[in-house]
């Protein structure tokens, strides 16, 4: 179903995620969303009560898939697009996840907010975050909001890392959804912000084929080694998904390793 945003700007489709246990409402052009935030929210390993935060929340899904998981938490997502920010504020309210907030910020620049930490003092939990996959040397998309969501500036990979876990509490994780192609600069990024016992979590489109997405973990100040964990085939040779796959994505059950 098609209708106007909340914000009275761009139409939006109202649909659901995780088999009808969320509402869920984002633009009809531009970036859509697609499995990296479910299954991202399925690897973070929160706690009920505990903080969390994301970057590059977009219209909210992680954060909404994360919270029907897991009890009482509280979360802030950090969005750079204003009408985007505006439209996952408003499916936070939508599904009544009264304690899920967002802010308007770029990264690695971080908003002041009695959310996130003051001097000396951490207050996350867990962070996670899908970044832009492309860089700039990639084609511009002539949708303001697909571009932002799919070219991310030379080095700013790092620039996310360090600022997200600059968050964390002590052991608290950082949680990433990638390509295959960066791998090597996200583990490299994660060990110079003191981030340890990194876990990769490699996901098949189909039996016999490479990955092409990747969850990479590291915990803060973890000197524990790094792990390649099973990882997940998503699809039958059909198409369909797996019965492993649908107990993440419309079920909600948590990816354990």
């Amino acid at each position: 179903m098609t209708c106007l945003s909340p914000t009275g700007m761009d139409p939006v489709t109202t649909g659901h995620l995780l088999g009808g246990k969320v509402v869920y409402r984002q633009f009809s052009t531009g970036n859509r969303t697609g499995l990296e935030p479910v299954l991202m929210a399925a690897f973070v390993p929160a706690r009920p009560g505990q903080t969390v935060m994301e970057g590059g929340c977009g219209a909210g899904a992680g954060l909404l898939c994360l919270s029907n998981r897991v009890p009482r938490l509280t979360g802030i997502g950090l969005e750079h697009d204003g009408a985007t920010a505006a439209l996952a504020g408003h499916n936070f309210m939508l599904n009544h996840r009264h304690d899920l907030h967002v802010r308007h910020a770029t990264l690695p620049a971080l908003p002041d907010d009695p959310l996130l930490s003051g001097p000396g003092v951490r207050r996350i939990d867990h962070a996670f975050a899908n970044p832009p996959w492309h860089g700039q040397e990639s084609s511009a998309s002539p949708h303001t909001q697909r571009d932002l969501a799919r070219r991310l500036p030379t080095g700013a990979l790092g620039g996310w890392v360090r600022a997200l876990a600059a968050q964390l509490r002590h052991h608290g994780t950082l949680t990433m959804a990638l390509p295959a192609s960066l791998l090597a600069a996200c583990c490299t990024a994660m060990e110079s912000a003191q981030l340890g016992r990194i876990r990769v979590l490699p996901f098949w489109p189909r039996a016999g084929q490479a990955a092409r997405i990747m969850l990479v973990q590291g915990r803060a100040n973890s000197r524990a080694g790094s792990e390649m964990l099973p990882g997940l085939v998503l699809h039958e040779a059909d198409g369909r998904f797996t019965p492993a796959a649908r107990a993440i994505l419309e079920q909600g059950m948590p990816l354990t390793a």
